[in-house]
């Protein structure tokens, strides 16, 4: 692999030639000025709380809003906008709401407000988010501060559920008398920090809420910018710019460590970086032997000795440790053999060649431009001429929420619900259909029993079975798991979350 090798060396030294080193934004991470900034690749996609199933817009959400339940380090409910719950029977579950609780346009927190946002994801299957709470027949308000919540059949992560994106609360008096329109331009939580400013591609402010119920806002501001120039976000970091650096290059963590005032911190994430394929008919990935031949083609370990410098791990499953169902015969592996890719495409009549299209992100993942090229020229060692669809993730999403990608795009999911079932959400058919059009009616009731199953080692095995057929089928062809890396400013302590979530409160001046 001496040959991708020194192709990483070349984008790396190019990167750094390209570093420029400005201050391009209005706010600079100073001293004691309570205004965090922080640096992603990519923009948000929208305030609508329901309609996205996006980690990095969940991250600006997660300070504007609250849930029912949040999830402490060690992945354990504690209480959000619910002060205690208790579950009736296999089917309810009885919560007290706190009291005193108020919108950032003054609207009290209600049990309305709890049943209007559920039974609007649970119900309406256009919204992104509507497979992870359809489990959700309805919210019953009890009295002001009081819901039961009644599943179609026992949920055995309705918790995990209630604590991640997709559940936000959301205000039901506002939305009827204004309309969704001026809810997405003015958007209203109950959360520490309430909506200043959008401009699209470029930042979105936050400032404090001082009537929140929760403890008073640390930041006067907190800020979030798109830079999807790895090399300028670096910059902005070691001059000031900004506090935080979402994908920190791993070629620049020894420069960042060595400036003063700024240093590199590490964290594991439950992000697994895959290609999807379509395996509709008329798709040359429809046959089993191109797909098998593709993963044979490509050398994971390459990818994250070369690329990620060690920053990732080969991995054949999306279902990572620490999330319940993972299966660890599927973890820390890889399969690369190109000369078997050769013959099974030789098999499947491609012996001279095939051509396709691999879309993926520039700038949303960490080095995902370079790793989309390493597959490429990887794929072509074996015939496989691959047309690279390299896009911003603005235009990158409408494809993805439209389903109008070719046989392949690049994508990198997280696990917020900490399950594995939550893994295959979008190989389920109707998720699948226009996307993989994956359909395996031996996973799919594997699946439909491990949702309602309360015995837990019984419900670790169907997911387990699930990875294994789903890694021979190859709707999704796994990569590598990311590992988190950040630059941050000196000025702060933060302590990156496995989640990815960046609570501005979580984070403290020191």
């Amino acid at each position: 692999m001496k040959r991708f090798g020194m192709m990483v060396v070349t984008m790396v030294l190019a990167a750094a030639l390209t570093l420029t080193g400005c201050n391009s934004g209005g706010s600079g991470a100073v001293g004691n000025e309570k205004v965090l900034t922080i640096a992603r690749g990519a923009d948000m996609v929208s305030f609508d709380v329901h309609n996205h199933n996006n980690t990095s817009t969940e991250a600006i959400h997660v300070n504007m809003f609250n849930y029912l339940i949040k999830l402490d380090e060690n992945q354990e409910p504690q209480p959000d906008l619910a002060e205690s719950w208790e579950q009736k029977n296999d089917t309810t579950w009885e919560f007290k709401l706190k009291e005193n609780v108020k919108f950032h346009n003054g609207d009290p927190f209600t049990a309305e407000d709890v049943k209007f946002s559920l039974e609007r994801v649970a119900k309406d299957q256009s919204l992104l988010e509507h497979t992870s709470y359809k489990q959700i027949k309805e919210v019953k308000v009890i009295d002001d501060h009081t819901v039961e919540i009644i599943t179609h059949n026992p949920d055995p992560v309705l918790l995990n559920r209630l604590s991640r994106l997709g559940s936000s609360m959301l205000p039901s008096k506002y939305i009827e008398e204004e309309g969704w329109d001026q809810f997405l331009k003015q958007p209203v939580g109950t959360g520490p920090y309430q909506f200043e400013e959008w401009i699209r591609d470029d930042r979105v402010v936050l400032k404090k809420y001082d009537d929140y119920f929760g403890e008073k806002p640390k930041w006067n501001q907190v800020v979030f910018r798109a830079i999807p120039e790895e090399a300028t976000r670096v910059g902005e970091l070691m001059t000031g710019g900004v506090d935080i650096v979402e994908n920190t290059p791993p070629s620049d963590i020894e420069r960042i460590n060595g400036n003063e005032g700024t240093h590199v911190q590490e964290a594991p994430t439950q992000r697994v970086m895959m290609l999807v394929v379509r395996m509709s008919e008329g798709n040359v990935t429809a046959d089993p032997k191109v797909r098998e031949a593709i993963e044979l083609a490509i050398d994971n370990q390459a990818i994250t000795d070369n690329i990620l410098q060690g920053a990732g791990t080969p991995t054949r499953t999306r279902v990572t440790p620490g999330t319940f169902g993972a299966n660890p015969k599927l973890y820390d592996k890889y399969e690369y053999d190109p000369k078997k890719a050769k013959q099974l495409l030789k098999e499947a009549g491609f012996e001279k060649g095939l051509k396709l299209t691999l879309s993926a992100t520039n700038g949303r993942y960490l080095k995902d431009k370079e790793i989309a090229e390493m597959i490429a020229a990887m794929l072509s060692e074996v015939g496989i001429q691959v047309k690279l669809d390299m896009l911003e993730w603005s235009k990158y999403n409408e494809k993805y929420q439209g389903k109008k990608f070719d046989e392949l795009y690049m994508i990198g999911y997280g696990n917020s619900m900490f399950d594995g079932g939550y893994a295959f959400e979008r190989l389920s058919p109707e998720v699948a259909k226009g996307e993989t059009d994956y359909n395996n009616a031996e996973v799919e009731k594997l699946l439909e029993q491990a949702m309602e199953n309360m015995d837990e080692k019984e419900r670790e095995q169907q997911y387990q079975k699930v990875q294994e057929l789903v890694a021979a089928d190859r709707p999704h062809i796994y990569l590598h798991q990311v590992k988190g890396i950040y630059g941050v400013n000196d000025r702060i302590n933060f302590n990156p979350r496995l989640d990815e979530l960046i609570i501005a409160d979580d984070i403290e001046l020191k």
